[in-house]
């Protein structure tokens, strides 16, 4: 199993970036996906929740109206997209297979939001 993510990098203040998660050697249809992230001297914090077939969602309140969690189960790829994005979202993000029982992280991706 691995999960790979992709899309971090530096952006301005209101700015946005698309992260993507490349799933293998499983098939992400069968499983809810997560992301969540990582900023510098704290605990890894919960981000966005996605069921296996895509109709149901959960945000955590700090991203609620600026992110948006997607998949694409026939590329096996989950995504984040994010809008309006502020200096307190810069961290390393996380992709990871489940909803609240996490088997399998990807290695990260970091956001750095800066001017």
């Amino acid at each position: 199993v691995q999960l790979v993510e992709s899309g971090g990098g530096l952006v301005q203040p209101g700015g946005s970036l698309t992260l993507s998660c490349v799933a293998s050697a499983f098939a992400i249809s069968n499983y809810p996906m997560s992301w969540y992230r990582q900023a510098p001297g704290k605990g890894r914090a919960f981000v966005a929740s996605i069921t296996n077939d895509g109709a149901n969602f959960n945000y955590a309140d700090a991203v609620k109206g600026r992110f948006t969690i997607s998949r694409d189960n026939a590329k096996n790829t989950v995504y984040l997209r994010m809008m309006n994005l502020k200096p307190d979202d810069t961290a390393m993000y996380y992709c990871a297979r489940g909803w609240t029982t996490l088997d399998w992280w990807g290695q990260g991706t970091q956001v750095t939001v800066s001017s």
